[in-house]
């Protein structure tokens, strides 16, 4: 048996190749492109690497076009964590000396080693893997916006609390089309007390709105001139011209993740799994698509529920030693879905019956506070969702919450 370990670099890469005996076979330094993949696959298949019987590789990340060659057909490739590996590196030296050849050795060692407590990357569809990227980008589209926004925000309350008081009522705030063109107009409270009714009725028809334009031109018109505190004049413009390079930048991210959203609602009905997933209360596109995308389409990636739900870090930890026992939330988990797991059950609550009574039960009679609560019910439904997805079912509301007997009777 012949083990890879590449060391990862921008421009080059380190690999090392052992054997059973964890001796060193061959080691090369290639560089990032097509000529050192070439290389890199040629050394492979020179120790006896076929299409049927790959040899196993351990990389430091699990993206970029290298990982992308390297898990064309059956290769099973390991993402190692950095910080398993220096924790490996120390069984080989106390010195702490590092180097990139010895860091391929080192992760070749660790397949050799302690390869059946290591998983290799999931074996998804192209079409899971091109939802995942749209999804994240669109998951991260989102909270750069609100980022933005909240930076704006924080910046209006210093110079222009007048604005924050008009977008108000608005959902979304700052985010909306309308506030956006305002603010364009208007950057400063002086701008904003000399604009008239038909300059505001002309902005919110530039952002596409169509009805009670009257109601909000009057509402926003007696807003802005209001009586407010101001700052000195030039400081005042100085701020407004700050106000517009953040606009700016929110606009560019508003277009982001309006985009991403769109391509995301296109791709994501495409795939098999699209109609049990968007079969479960609070599940919709986006939220639907992010699931997809964090927990792929492999079916052999999780041995049972059990695996997925400490994945996603809704299944709780428990720690014990001695006479001490404790069981808390997991802290090691992946962000992205957990993130998606508490929109979720917040929705499924008003969208579904048993996971209202489910939530409320947690509340009332386990003294659960409401994060408590919400992770018990996303426990519970992604469990559910492991169950559906293996047997390709929708998913049924008193199957997954049966009515209790004392209710019954």
């Amino acid at each position: 048996m012949i083990y890879c370990g590449i060391d990862w670099a921008e421009r080059t890469h380190d690999v090392a190749l052992v054997d059973d005996s964890g001796c060193l076979l061959a080691k090369r330094h290639i560089t990032d492109d097509s000529a050192g993949y070439r290389v890199l696959l040629d050394l492979l298949a020179e120790h006896g690497d076929t299409a049927d019987n790959p040899i196993p590789i351990a990389i430091e990340t699990s993206r970029g076009l290298l990982v992308a060659v390297l898990r064309q057909g059956k290769r099973r490739v390991f993402a190692i964590n950095p910080l398993a590996a220096s924790r490996y590196r120390d069984r080989h030296g106390v010195s702490r000396k590092k180097s990139d050849p010895g860091d391929a050795l080192v992760l070749a060692n660790i397949l050799r080693t302690d390869m059946h407590a290591h998983r290799a990357l999931p074996n998804d569809s192209d079409l899971a893997r091109a939802i995942a990227v749209l999804a994240r980008a669109q998951q991260d589209a989102t909270w750069n916006r609100q980022q933005m926004a909240n930076q704006l925000r924080s910046l209006l309350r210093e110079y222009y609390p007048l604005a924050l008081d008009a977008f108000a009522t608005w959902q979304n705030g700052l985010c909306r089309p309308e506030a956006r063109e305002l603010l364009k107009a208007a950057p400063t409270p002086g701008r904003a007390a000399r604009l008239t009714r038909t300059q505001i009725r002309a902005a919110l028809k530039r952002a596409g709105r169509k009805r009670g334009i009257d109601t909000e031109t009057e509402r926003l018109h007696e807003i802005l001139r209001r009586e407010t505190a101001h700052q000195p004049p030039l400081v005042e413009e100085a701020l407004g011209k700050q106000m517009l390079a953040l606009l700016g930048q929110l606009e560019a991210a508003c277009t982001a993740a309006d985009t991403l959203a769109t391509a995301v609602e296109e791709t994501f009905p495409d795939h098999p799994d699209a109609d049990v997933i968007l079969s479960f209360p609070g599940l919709g596109t986006q939220l639907g698509a992010r699931v997809l995308a964090e927990i792929g389409d492999d079916r052999e990636r999780f041995a049972d529920a059990r695996g997925l739900k400490s994945y996603a870090g809704s299944s709780p930890v428990t720690r014990a030693s001695g006479k001490k026992t404790s069981i808390t939330r997991r802290w090691v988990k992946n962000d992205r879905l957990n993130h998606v797991g508490y929109l979720w059950a917040f929705s499924a609550i008003t969208a579904s019956p048993g996971a209202k009574a489910h939530y409320r039960r947690r509340r009332d009679n386990h003294g659960d506070w409401h994060a408590a609560a919400q992770r018990n019910l996303f426990n519970r439904m992604i469990g559910q969702l492991y169950h559906c997805l293996k047997q390709h079912e929708p998913f049924d509301e008193h199957a997954a919450f049966p009515t209790p007997l004392a209710a019954v009777a």
